[in-house]
Formats: structure tokens, sequence, C-alpha cells
């Protein structure tokens, strides 16, 4: 019998990406295509459904054709996503009624406050698990109801489809023969009661989106149906789907309550798996779900960091101080500390636990002695107390001991980030061998459910720790700095308060 591959769709923000795995979780082959990030108007932010479809089957075909292979020699499709973008399109013609609308797009902000102001946030974060805000999907699919003509009309005629990415690409690969999503997006369109799993009646009804236009919500491992387009050879089974994040948490082999994994990218996502009961948060984390295969579904606490890497960008690029993000290693590096130098990297306010849109970015501790190398060193030790900010919010929620923290993502190549991180934890960081966690996730989902792989003791042995973290540094010292962190995030979000109403941050 021929070699078989599983092919994972990494169907990201700024670009769609195929990879091509062997049974041993090895990359095969790969392709890349960036697609257009469209602004309309200040806070807008959309991509257009077709090139997002374009895109994602052209890399699909690319990486089959690399490694030299047909549609016969692929065993499943996974898939995983940029979650939240929302889609509306026409059933009979499978055309959109207007561009994906971005998790980034705040045009509902205002909407989603007079929801709050309406007291309707308890009830939505009872049964969703989310906070009431524009990131998720029912306020823009409203919007676009309300918005583009005609389209209220045909949607409560049944005539309209609404759907997250990886419901949008399953269409498309069936030829509108699957209206499909897994539990794991469809728990961040805040239309989805994550108690029962179904779609709730009372949601739909507050945000005023027909029923209709729901694609039915599968688990996350299993045989969806067979590809129809002449992208491949042959007919592929489409058998896995989640969210980006949680395909990381399970790329990561974090299927135990208490593991926790943390993607170092722009900013950092960090999710715990809590296991099979859902928990409300009460330190403004977002309760969602982790994955379903079979009957079983397990849970995770997220909390996002909004500055990792982009503090990284911003010392390269505003201040000027090191040429590549890479360099920031060796700078910091030129200093056994921070010197006392502490930097709040609050440029877009400050994400989980604190949650102050109003703070902003602050340097503290400079003087005369203060170099380059002492704000690079503050930059790096930054992205790791938050990280532990976020990690100590999950442990009071969950009442679970944290022994362990598992890494992806560019910032987690920075060996003095993951030391320092060991250090301020008091855990050990574990780095794989391969960081394509994302992708690793959406095919181990796909072969689970075909036989591709047996099971979960099968899968933990491919892709093993590479780099093991421990903590080394002196526990007093590590505390001295945390204190100071939070006494400097105190300070900052002191400054905001302050700041008079006519001179508020935008």
């Amino acid at each position: 019998m021929p070699q078989q591959y599983i092919l994972a769709l990494d169907q990201g923000t700024t670009s769609s990406r195929a990879i091509l795995f062997d049974r041993q979780g090895h990359i095969v082959a790969q392709a890349q295509k960036e697609f257009t990030q469209i602004f309309p108007r200040p806070g807008w932010v959309e991509h257009d459904p077709l090139e997002i479809w374009a895109t994602q089957a052209g890399v699909a075909a690319e990486a089959t054709v690399k490694a030299g292979q047909n549609g016969r020699s692929i065993a499943a499709i996974g898939i995983t996503n940029q979650r939240e973008t929302t889609i509306v399109w026409h059933r009979q013609t499978g055309r959109p009624v207007y561009n994906a609308i971005v998790w980034q797009d705040r045009r509902t902000a205002a909407f989603c406050e007079q929801l709050r102001v309406d007291g309707h946030e308890e009830l939505i974060r009872q049964k969703t698990g989310l906070v009431l805000d524009a990131y998720f999907s029912a306020s823009k699919v409203r919007w676009i109801l309300d918005n583009v003509p005609g389209a209220r009309r045909q949607a409560e005629a049944g005539e309209l489809a609404f759907g997250t990415v990886d419901s949008w690409l399953i269409w498309n690969f069936t030829q509108g023969g699957l209206h499909v999503t897994d539990v794991t997006n469809a728990s961040r369109t805040m239309l989805l009661n994550i108690h029962s799993l179904q779609w709730d009646e009372e949601l739909l009804a507050l945000f005023d989106i027909p029923r209709s236009m729901l694609p039915v919500v599968r688990a996350s491992s299993e045989v969806y149906g067979e590809t129809k387009t002449t992208v491949f050879a042959s007919k592929i089974p489409l058998a896995g789907i989640a969210g980006d994040q949680q395909a990381a948490l399970f790329g990561q082999q974090c299927t135990g309550p208490g593991m926790v994994k943390n993607t170092y990218g722009t900013g950092c996502f960090m999710l715990m798996n809590i296991g099979e009961k859902p928990r409300a948060s009460r330190h403004n984390l977002l309760t969602t779900v982790a994955w379903q295969i079979g009957n079983q579904t397990q849970y995770a606490l997220e909390g996002s960091i909004f500055m990792a890497g982009a503090v990284v960008q911003w010392l390269r690029d505003q201040l000027g101080i090191i040429r590549t993000a890479a360099e920031v290693e060796a700078l910091a590096r030129q200093v056994p500390d921070s010197g006392g130098v502490c930097f709040v990297p609050a440029f877009a306010g400050l994400g989980a636990p604190h949650w102050n849109p109003h703070a902003r970015g602050t340097l503290f501790g400079l003087t005369r002695a203060s170099t380059a190398a002492h704000i690079a060193r503050a930059a790096v030790e930054a992205i790791a107390f938050q990280t532990l900010d976020v990690l100590r919010a999950m442990q009071a929620d969950a009442d679970l001991p944290i022994r362990e923290l598992r890494v992806d993502g560019g910032a987690a190549a920075n060996e003095l980030l993951m030391q320092f991180q060991a250090d301020v934890l008091g855990a050990r960081v574990l780095r794989p061998r391969l960081l394509e966690t994302t992708a690793l996730g959406a095919a181990y989902l796909a072969g689970l459910a075909v036989g591709y792989w047996g099971g979960l003791d099968e899968l933990r042995a491919l892709n093993p720790a590479d780099t093991t973290f421990a903590p080394q540094a002196d526990r007093a010292v590590i505390d001295a700095g945390v204190a100071q962190w939070h006494r400097a995030v105190r300070a900052a979000q002191h400054w905001a308060q302050d700041v008079p109403p006519t001179a508020a941050p935008a």
C-alpha cells in the first residue's frame, strides 16, 4: 500500500497555509500564500471570502504537488482557522453577500455596549463563557443583516448561510454539499450554549439572527463528508476542524486537566485544559470548548495578552535599537538584569486578567545609567511577567496546579525569554521539536477520525519536547521582580485613570 499523508489547512488572518504530514508527524511539504487585508474605515477589518477560498485551495494543491502526491495519497484533510471571522453567503449561488468581517473588526462595539447597558452581559457570559464584545461573531452577523440591502429579507426566507471560515471552506470543498462547523468554532460565535453544545434560541433572538442561517454543529474529529472540487484528483475525507488556538492546544498534546500552552505571537494566547465541565472565570478569562472527540467534550480557559512579539517589533521599528527581531536576545544578554527598568507594554491597553483598555505603554525606573540593553531586557521580561499574570488567574479559576507550560510561536525561539519564563513561573517550560502546532493539531484531529493514528497514546510520541527549561534563578530575586512588575502595572493603570475626560486615550 502506498504511503499516505494527512493534509492540514491552516487558514489564518494574513495568509492561507497547507502542510502535508506523514505518520511520524513530520512535515513532508508545505505552501503558503498571503491575501489582502481590507480596511474600509478606521476600526473596520475585512477579507474577501472568495480570495480566502482561492488562496486556501491553491496552497492545498501546491503542497500536494510539491510532495509528488495526488488526492489518493491523502488519507484525510484537517482544517484550522482564524476564529470569529464572519461570512454570510447565498445558499443558491455560493456568493458572499458582503466581505468577511474579521475578528479584529470593531464596528459593532457600540451595539455591544448597548447590550451591556440593557443588562444582557451576565446572560451572555453564563451561556457562552465569553465576555460581551464585538470580537465575537454574533454582532457581526447582525450588522450584515441590517446593513446589506435585502440581506435580512433573504435570511428570513432561508436563502442565506452564515459560517466562520471553517464552514466557508467546507461549503466550497463540497460544492455546497455540507454546511457544518465544529464545537470549537461554534463556541466563539456568542450564539452557542457551551453547556448544551446547541445553538441557543434566546441568544439568536437577542441578536435577531434566523436559525436557518446557522451550520450544523459537529465534533472536532469525525468524517463530515468528502471533497467534490477539482482541487484534488480524487475525493478526500474532510475529517477534522478546530479553531486555531484550540488546534494548537491539541497539537501540544494538552489532553489532561491543568495542562497549559502559550502561543507567543504578536500577542499571546494561553489556553488551559480544564476537563469535561465548563467553569466560569472569576478573573476575566474566557471559557471555551477545547474540542470534542466522540462523545467526550473538553473545555478550556483562555487568556489573551495583547503585546508579546509586538513589543520586540516596537523596539525595532519605533525605537530603532535593533535591526531584526532576532537581535533582541543578544542585546538583552549584554546586561545581567534590567537595572531597575520596568516596561509595561500596554500599547493597546492591558488584556487578561486586567482588561484596562485605557492603559498605555510605560517605562519605569530609568536612570542616567540605563541603556538600550536594559530596555531590551525589560521588554523580554515583560512578556514573561504578563504570562505569569494570566497563568495565576487560570490557576485560581481552575483550582489546578501548574507543573509545566508548553510553548510555541515565533518568540518561543528566544532562549533568554524561555529561561526567564521558567524562572518566573517556578515551573518547567517545554518547547516541542516542531513549532507548527496549530496545523499539527488539525492533522491529529483528522487522522484520528479516519484511523490514520490509533489514539492519543500514539500521538503523544510524535512531537516530543525538544528543549526543557527548568527554573534556575534565586526565588527571592524573582519575587522582587514580580512585585516591581505589579507595582508598575498599578502605576500604569493609575496614570490612565487620572487622564482628564477631554484628553482620554483613543
